[in-house]
């Protein structure tokens, strides 16, 4: 059966006794991911829970060229790197401009509010990318275009399916096919990410924000039809980003508004909820998105997205996961119900994430960015850590080959005939 009993054996001690301060060493994370279908060692130790007082693992070793341009970098130009925000209207704000001026945001996220057609959001692209045009390192421009309820596209471009619509088919190669038609449209418009696909496993019936946006209620399902939509969009030229990580499947409560409690011990976690981010792992993803959750076998105090236990200690010392990771929105109601987003940020910082998504509200955005600041000029966060997050990202967008040069306006009749074609198969 599918890697049950390798994640049985891996995760059940990871945080054993809090996954706080230890006695002993830490362990290193491997150099490249475990082999999603490897068998374990029954006699191999545990990893080590990590100290919370030593800096996040670093990233393997950047080229000279990213290491270079690191090292031109001011503080605050390293900070705004590790910022992604939304932005109000359709057109591109005063607000949007001083971010790319005067603090060199990594990036934007569109949602449905700021995208009225295809060719007013290839303009609103276009502008933020002309406003960047100093700028040595291109923007995110990112979206979460799922398919099915949660779609982002124009109404003039043909709808997707959702995950589940994909799931029950049972055609893996077909899923891919969508997901690089997916891709290839979101790019076509100026995008360069697309926060997909979901490997939530739909496990419990009164879950009330993932539902259909699951590829299924079985792990084989999810982790099948998610590693073909993770590779057809990245096949595409579009950076993809799994979520939610460890997982938010088994919840009766929609972290946009409440914090949802998973009361579940690491062993059942490992059992089925972190199947397909094992998976991920094995297959590179390009990034892993940390959800909001409350999981007291994990954490008792933070959530998974601000926990250091649960982004350091169990995706990237436990899971063997070197790549950038990404907070999900820090304005919504789930963490900010017990936190300052300031001081979450940092949290966030300091636990591992590399980039950190501040969706709305451009007062909430400020203040995240002041707060990093702040906290790098009293040496809470060292310029040291701010450069492990740096080398994560600019190696992803090199990856990508992100440029700020201008999209043409798309054929929608040539681009809705692509994707009729890719579902049609």
């Amino acid at each position: 059966m599918r890697i049950v009993l390798a994640v049985a054996l891996s995760f059940a001690l990871i945080v054993a006794g809090g996954c706080g301060k230890s006695g002993g060493n830490v362990s290193p994370p491997a150099t490249s991911p475990p082999a999603a279908t490897s068998s374990p060692d029954p006699s191999a130790p545990s990893p080590a829970a990590p100290e919370e007082t030593e800096s996040p693992t670093a990233p393997p070793s950047a080229n000279e060229e990213i290491a270079a341009q690191i090292a031109k970098m001011t503080i605050d130009e390293k900070i705004g790197q590790l910022l992604l925000i939304g932005l109000d209207g359709k057109k591109i704000s005063p607000f949007a401009k001083k971010m790319i001026a005067e603090n060199k945001i990594g990036g934007f996220i569109l949602y449905k509010d700021n995208i009225k057609s295809a060719s007013q959001t290839v303009a609103l692209l276009n502008s933020l990318k002309a406003a960047n045009n100093e700028n040595s390192i291109p923007l995110w421009l990112s979206l979460d275009q799922e398919g099915g309820k949660v779609s982002r596209l124009p109404a003039e471009i043909a709808k997707f399916p959702s995950a589940r619509e994909l799931g029950v088919l049972k055609d893996i190669s077909h899923t891919k096919e969508v997901g690089r038609s997916l891709g290839s449209t979101v790019k076509a418009l100026g995008f360069n990410l697309d926060f997909a696909p979901v490997l939530d496993i739909d496990s419990n019936p009164d879950n009330p924000v993932i539902g259909d946006r699951s590829f299924g209620s079985d792990a084989d399902t999810v982790i099948n039809h998610g590693m073909a939509m993770m590779e057809g969009i990245s096949e595409a030229g579009v950076t993809t980003v799994v979520k939610h990580f460890p997982g938010h499947g088994d919840t009766s409560v929609d972290s946009h508004y409440a914090l949802p409690v998973v009361g579940k011990s690491l062993d059942e976690l490992g059992k089925l909820e972190l199947l397909p981010f094992v998976e991920a792992v094995g297959h590179n993803a390009d990034a892993v998105m940390v959800a909001h959750l409350l999981i007291p076998a994990l954490d008792k105090e933070l959530p998974t997205s601000i926990s250091y236990k649960a982004i350091n200690g169990l995706l990237r010392t436990g899971l063997g996961y070197n790549g950038v990771v990404v907070t999900d929105d820090l304005t919504m109601g789930g963490l900010l119900q017990d936190n300052e987003i300031g001081e979450a940020a940092v949290k966030a910082v300091l636990a591992g994430a590399d980039l950190l998504l501040v969706g709305h509200d451009e007062k909430l955005q400020q203040r995240v960015l002041t707060a990093l600041q702040s906290e790098v000029q009293n040496g809470g966060i060292t310029e040291m850590r701010l450069d492990e997050s740096l080398y994560r990202l600019l190696a992803l967008k090199q990856k990508y080959k992100l440029m700020d040069a201008a999209t043409d306006e798309p054929d929608i009749k040539a681009l809705n005939e692509e994707i009729t074609n890719a579902l049609a198969k």
